[in-house]
């Protein structure tokens, strides 16, 4: 089954196979979605995140989660040099380059709890997922071409610790990602990176499109990582690992 709902500005579908009902679940999965956009959510006047920019709640009377998130985010931007940070260039704490990742991961969790073997999280196109498609069959995810997004770039298959894809880019929303206060067009309009968290994939996305090729470099050498990136000229560039899980045309992806 294929549960879906709108959170965080973003669809997130729960993929189920083999089986037919997960209300209580997936009741819970959403609540867990809620709590973390009434929490964290920058275009809601009432959230934490959104008084704390306004000033009308100071960062050390936020909640202990807010503060928990916010730190975990900051040794995130020490351990990629900066180019992942929490800060927008005017100041404003903005968590929502881990928040999306934590919020999956937990959900995960949750379903893990309730028995569930084989399943799969996508919240705007990062997938968490658990045990297999169908028997016998891996996880098949599709990347998005970002010059086309009704086209694929590829599919790959995720197995063994690799449970986790994240994509990050400027195709859908212009270069929005921040970099250490430069101006100039990022060198890649598109990096996925496939990690066993998928809080390292999509922070370590992040980073790599902020940081271009010096940071892919060094970012797939020191995380275990893999990764494919798009560069303005339509280049494409990916790890070996990221090769050898290339999928067959006949396996059916989820798009990532």
């Amino acid at each position: 089954m294929r549960h879906v709902f709108f959170t965080m500005g973003t669809a997130v579908s729960v993929d189920l196979p083999g089986v037919d009902s997960a209300g209580a679940a997936l009741e819970r999965v959403e609540g867990i979605f809620a709590e973390a956009d009434h929490r964290f959510s920058l275009y809601r006047a009432d959230s934490e995140l959104s008084r704390i920019a306004s000033e009308s709640l100071a960062l050390m009377a936020s909640s202990a989660e807010l503060r928990r998130t916010y730190a975990e985010a900051l040794l995130w931007r020490n351990e990629t040099g900066g180019a992942f940070t929490p800060h927008r260039p005017d100041g404003i704490i903005d968590l929502n380059g881990i928040v999306k990742a934590q919020t999956i991961e937990r959900a995960g969790s949750e379903l893990d709890d309730a028995g569930l073997t084989d399943w799969s999280i996508n919240a705007g196109g990062d997938i968490l997922c658990r045990g297999s498609q169908s028997p016998g069959v891996p996880w098949t995810l599709g990347i998005a071409d970002p010059a086309d997004r009704l086209a694929l770039l590829c599919s790959v298959t995720l197995a063994g610790d690799r449970r986790a894809i994240a994509t990050s880019g400027s195709a859908e929303r212009g270069d929005h990602i921040w970099r250490k206060g430069s101006l100039e067009p990022t060198e890649f309009v598109q990096a996925t990176v496939v990690a066993s968290s998928i809080i390292t994939a999509d922070v370590l996305a992040t980073a790599i499109v902020s940081g271009g090729g010096t940071s892919l470099d060094e970012f797939t050498a020191r995380w275990s990582i893999d990764a494919l990136t798009v560069d303005r000229a339509g280049n494409l560039r990916a790890t070996p690992g990221f090769r050898g899980a290339l999928a067959t045309p006949r396996e059916s992806p989820l798009l990532a």
